[in-house]
């Protein structure tokens, strides 16, 4: 499911400034669709709750907008969570630390 690249690629070099922007890129790129997608619900789902007042919508669908927006931020923090975890896993194998230890 989740290949570690850590047993073909050695540790990330952080001592030099190039080092250091080659890491953070690398990063940026781990669970770019998770973090994305959670990013556009909780958007959406934030215009939504402020639709009422700021539009005066009263119904979408027949549905409330501030509780469609309630259930799209809530979809979202799965996935921002998920783009998390995913980062916080691929940093672990890659600097080569074992899941347990947190220092």
């Amino acid at each position: 499911m989740f290949d570690h690249p850590s047993s073909d690629r050695s540790s990330p070099d952080l001592s030099t400034k190039a080092g250091r922007k080659a890491w953070r890129h690398e990063m940026r790129m781990v669970a770019v669709r998770p973090r994305r997608w959670g990013l556009w619900l909780l958007t959406l789902g934030f215009l939504l709750v402020m639709a009422p007042s700021a539009f005066g919508m009263h119904s979408l669908w027949g549905w409330s907008p501030s509780f469609i927006g309630s259930l799209l931020m809530l979809g979202a923090l799965p996935l921002l969570v998920a783009g998390a975890l995913l980062r916080r896993r691929y940093r672990q194998g890659r600097t080569g630390r074992p899941e347990g230890d947190e220092s």
